[in-house]
């Protein structure tokens, strides 16, 4: 099978790999489509894999093409997306239902080869079978929507609150769509880029700023999201949560940033500061908001690329361009 392979930090090549043999309690999917998502960026600039090379990609969908002896609840031709989590089952964490903080943690497309590839090797528990009439072209966007609604579940969900959200890329745009649906009173965004500002417009957001200083909110945000990473953006969210809130550090920032806070401030205004790690329970939910059209996948997907492109469709999601960047294995 094709494939491409993250051969060291900064260089990437197709390849051609054997094609993948299902164990007793293991499926072979045939990749229709892989997202691309900033994990992939920083193993390609030398990060987070801790072993390279790798075949990357963890964002996916596509159809079961081969299952092993022990798998009778999935069926070839089954339409799937596929969870890359990789849970030992065993450790502290595991053992407390806490998997995405799993002590010996793996993840398809990070420690295990991934999705950019013809075709996919991934245990028969992380399968999810989809409803009829979903375009697998865009169902990858299931497993980035997961991990929106793992950061909801960190979150108090009161009908009425107000939300505010930095970063109007693929993951605000989620966390936007998932505080329409939970009730929101308003949900107000930040972006720098006035394109990203406009997709939200597009989506029927209208609270839209360069600047979160010019929302009518004197009293602050009930919820305050930071979906960038960007430690300018997190320090000026952090002054926008109102006394009794919550700010949610969703964005990946890099290790090591530092953001000064002021402790008599949490302890007197009594804010809540939480953090949200992947995918928790909340694969199979995903799902079945995006069946129910939760996310409309033609304005979120803005490019597409064939295998041999992935070079091509790394550099322009690392430049900004566009909205969600999808990968087609399989053409």
């Amino acid at each position: 099978m094709k494939a491409v392979s993250i051969l060291s930090a900064g260089k990437i090549e197709l390849v051609d790999l054997p094609d993948p043999t299902p164990s007793n309690s293991e499926v072979v999917v045939e990749v229709a489509a892989v997202g691309i998502c900033g994990t992939d960026l920083h193993i390609f600039e030398g990060e987070f894999a801790p072993k390279l090379p790798i075949v990357p990609g963890h964002e996916m969908s596509g159809t079961v093409v081969a299952i092993g002896k022990d798998v009778t609840e999935i069926k070839v031709g089954d339409a799937v997306a596929v969870d890359p989590s990789l849970h030992c089952g065993e450790c502290f964490y595991c053992r407390r239902a806490r998997g995405n903080l799993c002590e010996n943690w793996n993840a398809l497309g990070v420690t295990f080869p991934g999705a950019a590839a013809q075709f996919l090797l991934a245990p028969k528990k992380n399968i999810h079978k989809l409803p009829k009439g979903i375009d697998l072209k865009s169902a990858a966007l299931i497993e980035p929507l997961s991990c929106a609604v793992r950061g909801f579940d960190q979150l108090p969900r009161n009908p009425g609150s107000h939300y505010l959200i930095y970063g109007s890329g693929t993951m605000g745009l989620m966390m936007a769509e998932m505080a329409r649906v939970n009730g929101a009173a308003s949900v107000s965004i930040v972006d720098l880029n006035p394109d990203k500002l406009a997709t939200a417009k597009i989506l029927g957001f209208t609270n839209l700023s360069k600047s979160a200083d010019e929302f009518d909110q004197p009293k602050g945000f009930d919820v305050v999201i930071d979906c960038t990473g960007v430690i300018a953006a997190i320090k000026d969210g952090l002054k926008h949560v109102m006394p009794g809130g919550t700010f949610l550090q969703f964005g990946v920032a890099n290790e090591g940033a530092k953001v000064e806070i002021e402790p008599f401030w949490i302890y007197n205004k009594e804010i809540t500061i939480v953090g949200s790690m992947a995918v928790l329970h909340s694969f199979d939910r995903a799902v079945e908001l995006f069946a129910g059209g939760v996310l409309n996948a033609d304005v979120m997907i803005s490019d597409r690329y064939s295998l041999d492109k992935y070079a091509d469709a790394l550099a322009a999601f690392k430049s900004g361009k566009g909205r969600k960047t999808i990968v087609l294995p399989n053409g």
